[in-house]
């Protein structure tokens, strides 16, 4: 590291590490092939109990058997992942002695794949030593990892392509990860034909995690501004503020989500607007997996952890839930009206892109443009009136704030530093959307 004024401070690098990814319709027939070339002896195909009847894993499954591949599916994923739930995996993973694995689902399935991957390879590692601080040790991953193959089913988490892998942490009742470069997937298989099957809402909801992706990983705070600056490279965390590659595939992935979400959404058929939603994940995942997310995520954690009896339409779980994409994105308006006095510019080019008419517009009405812009977008696709639609009420705030503070691996990447009074007002300003 070049002795430099900055060293403890800020950094002065940022790096990219992304998946290897393939593109295109029906390419996961090319999956046993894949493995083959790997040497792989022995899988684990990693999906949840829903997709495991889908046409996605039967692709997947069609391709191992044509191929020879032997292999163990373990298919008891939990939608939304919990502690318990990963541990459980991770047991499985302990067991089999699997030289690759393959994960066929939306972010949940992936990221337990990652995990599972990881703790696998490190048996003699306590859970809680790669979970991010402040509730785990945070430890950096030294181990090598086997293959992973991911599949996305769904347009919204990129995890395909990320280092990061999201579970709830029940005890402490809020989300949580672990987040290295070492578990992103070897490869990323993106095959449009699967979003086929995905319901309405799923496509929603899903679609609105690609579009705070990109919101946030755009208006984050900059890399070179982002401390302390790591001694050793393999301290720089995943999550590094926004930079210049980075900034490519957010703007662009906005603009797939402003042309194409709505087309997706409500018609089921548009093959090229769920194929567009598909790849706008991807890039959104490229963007934020190096850059980082920030006040919307950190408040989406205990938004999910602290569900109450709220159950979304189109989801087959037999539990409470919040889905992400919908947690995240119900605190938008209020989290860009608060940073955007820092960057106004940034948040006014992502509202004139979500089609706001800017020509006349103020610099520092910036975030009440980009606020209002997302909301009439929300409004437009029915989303739930806010926190109170989905069983929350100002009585849940402390709790909610409480929750928000230890997401410091994101909370700490807003532009804007916020205290808990500022944390209260913006849970309270996102009871009512409309």
């Amino acid at each position: 590291v070049p002795e430099r004024p900055t060293l403890g401070n800020t950094d002065y690098a940022f790096e990219m590490a992304i998946s290897n990814i393939r593109y295109g319709e029906g390419v996961t027939k090319e999956i046993g092939m894949d493995l083959k070339n790997l040497g792989a002896r022995r899988v684990c195909l990693m999906t949840d109990k829903n997709l495991s009847k889908l046409p996605p894993v039967n692709a997947v499954l069609n391709s191992l058997a044509k191929y020879g591949i032997n292999f163990q599916m373990y298919d008891n994923v939990r939608v939304e992942p919990t502690d318990q739930s990963f541990i459980d995996a991770i047991q499985f993973a302990r067991k089999g002695g699997f030289d690759a694995y393959v994960a066929v689902g939306g972010g949940s399935v992936i990221d337990t794949c990652k995990a599972a991957n990881l703790y696998a390879a490190s048996p003699s590692s306590e859970f809680l030593d790669y979970v991010n601080a402040p509730i785990g040790k945070g430890k950096p991953v030294t181990v090598p990892l086997k293959p992973l193959i991911a599949v996305p089913t769904t347009s919204g988490t990129g995890s395909e392509t990320t280092s990061v892998a999201i579970f709830d942490f029940k005890e402490l009742k809020v989300k949580t990860g672990i987040a290295s470069r070492a578990i992103k997937p070897t490869l990323g298989i993106i095959d449009p034909l699967h979003t086929l099957s995905m319901p309405e809402r799923i496509v929603a909801n899903s679609g609105f995690d690609v579009l705070c992706h990109a919101l946030e990983s755009y208006t984050a705070l900059p890399y070179n501004q982002r401390s302390p600056c790591p001694s050793n490279p393999i301290d720089r965390p995943a999550y590094q503020g926004s930079n210049p590659i980075s900034d490519v595939w957010a703007l662009h992935a906005l603009r797939i989500v402003a042309k194409y979400l709505k087309r997706a959404i409500r018609n089921p058929e548009d093959r090229e607007a769920r194929a567009n939603m598909h790849l706008a994940s991807a890039f959104a995942g490229i963007g934020f997996g190096n850059a980082g997310v920030h006040l919307c995520h950190g408040m989406s954690y205990p938004i999910s952890g602290l569900v109450k009896s709220y159950k979304p339409k189109d989801y087959n779980v037999d539990h409470s839930l919040v889905p992400h994409g919908l947690s995240v994105v119900l605190t938008s308006p209020a989290v860009f009206a608060f940073t955007a006095q820092i960057h106004p510019e940034r948040h006014l080019e992502a509202a004139e892109i979500l089609g706001a008419d800017i020509r006349t517009a103020r610099i520092k009405d910036a975030g009440l443009i980009l606020a209002d812009t997302l909301r009439k977008f929300l409004f437009d696709l029915n989303v739930d009136d806010g926190l109170a639609a989905i069983g929350y009420s100002k009585a849940d705030i402390p709790a909610l704030v409480k929750g928000t503070l230890p997401q410091e691996r994101v909370t700490k990447l807003s532009p804007r530093p916020q205290t808990e009074e500022d944390l209260s007002a913006l849970f309270e300003a996102s009871m009512k959307l409309y």
